[in-house]
């Protein structure tokens, strides 16, 4: 009995050395009943981790990141960009030139202690697009440098929030001109703007132009 037992786990060590896709017709009778016994545990150990998974998942729910979760990521990872490209750039400056009306971002970058412009890096906002100083920066750092510039800095999806700091477009009530204010508060649907007027309005009536939020803490 216990010679049985040895020889049995002898053959199970071996089949684990085998290679991964072993040869079945080669195989004895009692190496089969080996391997079949460890596939089956597999097989119970896969279909246990789908169980837990799923009770997670039941649990907790699945869910696909959001435009604006996506969009703020995005913006996260442009900050820490530049902060990043500007500490490894010893030995040179760096001078952004950031004009808001004209949606553009310039980085000058000169030799230290100098006047001279080394190279100069330009990000410009498309017109349909919402405009962001860090990702901006992050564009014009990264082409004053001669780096790529990551598609997703370029493709960025569009803010589907508006949250104070930002700069939205919005249209009068009667005479249905457009307008451009910087949202101080909201509060219960009431958006009160920089120079101290408010609307109630909906979230889907205000295009957001500008969601640098400048002096926000970066």
């Amino acid at each position: 009995m216990t010679e049985t037992k040895y020889k049995t786990e002898k053959r199970k060590a071996n089949v684990c050395e085998q290679t991964p896709f072993p040869n079945l017709d080669e195989m004895d009778y009692d190496q089969l009943i080996v391997l079949s016994e460890n596939v089956m545990e597999a097989l119970r150990t896969r279909t246990y981790m789908g169980y837990e998974q799923g009770r997670f998942d039941a649990a907790h729910g699945t869910y696909e990141k959001s435009d604006q979760q996506k969009r703020d990521e995005i913006v996260e990872k442009a900050k820490e960009d530049v902060r990043q490209l500007l500490e490894s750039d010893c030995g040179n400056d760096h001078e952004f030139i950031v004009n808001n009306a004209k949606r553009t971002v310039v980085d000058l970058r000169k030799i230290r202690g100098c006047t001279n412009i080394v190279r100069k890096g330009i990000a410009k906002c498309a017109p349909n697009d919402c405009f962001n100083l860090h990702i901006g920066k992050a564009i014009a750092l990264r082409r004053s440098l001669g780096w790529s510039v990551p598609a997703e800095y370029l493709n960025v999806r569009q803010p589907t929030e508006v949250r104070v700091g930002d700069v939205v477009r919005g249209r009068t009530a009667f005479s249905m001109r457009t307008y451009e204010k910087t949202v101080e508060k909201i509060e219960d649907g009431k958006y009160k703007y920089i120079r101290g007027e408010f609307d109630y309005i909906n979230d889907a009536d205000l295009v957001v132009i500008d969601d640098s939020r400048a002096g926000e803490s970066e």
